[in-house]
């Protein structure tokens, strides 16, 4: 009872609190068990090898595994030395903190450390480096005697293919986009596509995420590079170079089919008149609304 009559509070053995916190953690960790565990059983297998390529997206030519590699190898990197600078801090943070008013012991310089300070980032910069010469030269390579050749025209704004096969006697065919309808690329699957990129204005990028390749189309000069396909279907192709008013609509869509569907289609170009080649810029179709002189102007 209190002094003043009232029930008192009730008497609790000292550390019973501190008893239930073992009790407390086992909860939270059991939780965190479980929602993990529904977490992942919740992801679909696209999204699951989709964290396997750490954002990349599945890759349809035989560049990917060298580009899958090296990003992948790159990501592991950075994390063990994040893992690591992270580890120390926390250790110093722990280790000397502060535990008394007392000035702590004062040290100009300790030789293994800055050693170790010196000689650690040549050795990662080194293996990155290593690594990167390596698969950069497996991604660049080129065969030199390619099965096709596309001379790919990026101009404001859109694109133009321009196949580099005889069609019918006539030597290439070619098509080309418009802002209204984007371009489309056809290409055989399993056989060796050389591009060869040039523009007749400003510098433009030709990118196919699923290709794992992407090289800038600078004006007055040519840029090369040559993969092979292997796998059919529609893929997304963009430019990555911020290149005018319209750079967000310079999409274009790149199709791998057999090669009976693309001997088909060459032949169908030719059948519409579309041989020889279009450089861009005026022997390209004209962009609506942009080029066009409006009645009466001079």
């Amino acid at each position: 009872m209190g002094s003043n009559g009232t029930p008192g509070v009730k008497e609790r053995a000292a550390g019973s609190a501190a008893a239930t916190r073992p009790a407390k953690r086992r909860l939270l960790a059991g939780s965190a068990v479980v929602l993990g565990t529904l977490l992942l059983t919740g992801c679909s297998s696209e999204t699951t090898e989709q964290w396997k390529r750490i954002g990349l997206p599945e890759g349809a030519s035989d560049r990917t595994e060298a580009v899958r590699s090296l990003w992948v190898g790159a990501w592991i990197a950075a994390m063990i030395v994040g893992v690591a600078v992270w580890a120390l801090i926390l250790y110093v943070v722990v280790r000397y903190r502060k535990r008394n008013e007392d000035a702590p012991k004062q040290v100009r310089y300790n030789l293994p450390l800055e050693v170790l300070y010196t000689l650690a980032p040549f050795a990662i910069i080194g293996v990155l480096f290593f690594y990167t010469v390596e698969h950069g030269n497996k991604i660049t390579a080129m065969s030199g005697n390619p099965t096709h050749t596309v001379n790919v025209v990026g101009q404001q704004w859109q694109w133009t293919f321009n196949y580099k096969d005889t069609v019918d006697g006539h030597e290439g065919v070619w098509e080309t986009g418009t802002l209204d309808k984007p371009a489309e690329l056809v290409l055989p699957v399993g056989e060796k596509i050389q591009f060869d990129l040039t523009s007749p204005d400003v510098i433009h990028s030709f990118w196919v995420p699923a290709f794992y390749f992407k090289l800038d189309v600078i004006p007055g000069r040519t840029n090369k590079f040559e993969l092979t396909p292997t796998k059919t279907g529609t893929f997304a192709g963009k430019c990555a170079e911020l290149c005018g008013l319209y750079h967000s609509r310079m999409i274009f869509t790149v199709r791998v089919v057999e090669r009976a569907e693309y001997d088909a289609h060459l032949k169908e170009l030719a059948a519409k008149g579309q041989t020889g080649a279009a450089t861009g810029g005026a022997d390209a179709t004209t962009i609506p609304g942009h080029g066009e002189k409006k009645e009466g102007e001079k």
